[in-house]
């Protein structure tokens, strides 16, 4: 079939809500294009200028991330429109393939999806139906291409007069929060809806959904999304954290796309926490040489307070009361403790001299049988320095205990 006598149609390459593409031939330039026809509905006024306004916005796009539109007319009653064609799956293929991308390609796909949507910003367009049926990648080039602005509209106007009242255009599933509450879409709108579609290729889920509509919408006002990294560990921190705020409730809390583009071009989102210290890094200072390594953890380098914190931080690290409390309790113990023994070697001393000094000891040492027990009791017991004549006169007498030694004596002769 030959479209205005120039555009030769081929195989069918998809169907939308509001017209049909095929892969055509451009029989004057000789290219390869993608034709758009729009559906026999010749009721629906407001899908035929949907379907003008698609070809007007794109037209006004030059940008390497967007699908670029080379004809527009009306062919036999029906509206056509002519576009780059795109030779490779969409982004809803890949996931139906593969069920979740690898963190660097959502990454990659990011960066050039965001910088797609910010040429589209600065041309005042909200495509307002961004989704992964709509994101085309280039087998040849690896590019992704932004496709079908047919409900996109301008900033500075009004779409009023090409939607029913009430009526909600766009796919529920990445519809942001205040278009679910009837507002107007705006650039964050699409930020949003982006922030779904990579949370998506990530976990391989959207991150809200319901086979109610309603509840759908009601997730996206209400609920806060899950973390990606419950679902998948190796996201990075900076990653998700930039996600998360791509799916703020409030548009004025999320990045632009161009900050998005900037972002995941770089390489600020592979930021990892950094590891602690590892003790292998203590290898580089001189130390003799061990015949094992004792894994023992390194101490902590003791770090400078911030200004204003200097007494109160030194107080703390220097001595902890409860350090300064427990010496002085041991000091005190170790006293009454010398205290205690000083007094009962005392007293045992003081015990002993009087035991030499009275009269019960002493018969005890006379009835002792055993010749060598003489000695050892002069040898044992100190002599006074000045005794009195009176006073250890008695004791004087008990001295004689050697005298069975001179009887036995006499009875061995």
């Amino acid at each position: 079939m030959l479209v205005a006598g120039r555009y030769r149609l081929g195989e069918p390459l998809g169907r939308g809500g509001m017209g049909e593409v095929w892969q055509g031939h451009d029989e004057v330039l000789g290219r390869q294009v993608a034709v758009k026809l729009l559906l026999g509905d010749d009721g629906d006024e407001s899908a035929a200028m949907r379907f003008r306004l698609e070809a007007q916005t794109a037209a006004r796009l030059n940008h390497p991330q967007v699908v670029a539109v080379y004809d527009f007319g009306e062919w036999e009653g029906r509206f056509y429109l002519v576009m780059e064609l795109v030779q490779g799956p969409s982004l809803a293929a890949e996931l139906s393939a593969h069920g979740r991308l690898a963190v660097a390609r959502v990454a990659e796909l990011a960066a050039q999806t965001g910088s797609g949507l910010a040429a589209a910003h600065r041309q005042g367009v909200v495509h307002r139906d961004v989704k992964p049926g709509n994101l085309m990648v280039d087998a040849s080039t690896g590019a992704l291409k932004i496709g079908d602005f047919g409900i996109a509209r301008f900033v500075d106007e009004t779409s009023a007069g090409l939607t029913r009242a009430g009526q909600i255009v766009g796919t529920s599933t990445y519809l942001a929060p205040e278009r679910a509450l009837g507002r107007t879409a705006g650039p964050e709108s699409d930020v949003y809806a982006l922030g779904c579609v990579l949370y998506q290729l990530l976990v391989g889920r959207p991150p809200f959904w319901s086979e109610s509509p309603t509840t759908l919408l009601y997730m996206h006002v209400d609920t806060p999304p899950e973390s990606p990294r419950l679902q998948r560990g190796e996201v990075p921190y900076a990653f998700e954290a930039c996600l998360l705020r791509m799916l703020s409730k409030q548009p004025e809390e999320r990045p632009s796309a161009q900050e998005v583009a900037d972002f995941f071009a770089g390489t600020s989102w592979r930021d990892t926490p950094q590891p602690l210290p590892s003790p292998v890094r203590s290898a580089a200072l001189p130390q003799a040489p061990v015949a094992a390594p004792v894994a023992v953890p390194p101490r902590p380098p003791v770090m400078p307070p911030p200004a204003g914190q200097q007494a109160r931080t030194t107080t703390y690290a220097a001595v902890p009361p409860p350090n300064r409390k427990r010496k002085v309790l041991l000091g005190a113990a170790a006293g009454v403790v010398a205290f205690v023994a000083a007094a009962v070697f005392g007293a045992s001393l003081f015990a002993s001299d009087s035991g030499t000094g009275g009269s019960q000891p002493a018969p005890a040492a006379s009835t002792a049988p055993d010749p060598s027990a003489a000695p050892a009791e002069a040898t044992v017991r100190p002599k006074p320095a000045a005794p009195s004549p009176s006073k250890y006169k008695k004791p004087q007498k008990t001295q004689k205990s050697p005298k069975p030694q001179k009887r036995g004596k006499d009875d061995d002769d």
